[in-house]
């Protein structure tokens, strides 16, 4: 934690960000990606589908939490 918050107060973080949307989100859309293969999602899935009060949504990745 000490290390992410030196690198937000240097801007290090922010140059990196920068960087990544330069190049096209290869590196976040490769982890978003990666986070959709985890078997909690298959499970997360499931779940929602038992819950007929949740709003259906059609959001991909880390947001899909609903």
């Amino acid at each position: 934690m000490k290390q992410a918050l030196k690198d937000i107060q240097t801007g290090k973080f922010a140059k990196g960000w920068v960087a990544e949307y330069k190049g096209g989100y290869k590196k976040y859309n490769a982890l978003l990606k990666k986070g959709e293969q985890h078997p909690i999602e298959k499970t997360g899935a499931r779940l929602r589908s038992m819950m007929p009060w949740m709003q259906k949504r059609s959001v991909k990745g880390v947001q899909a939490s609903y």
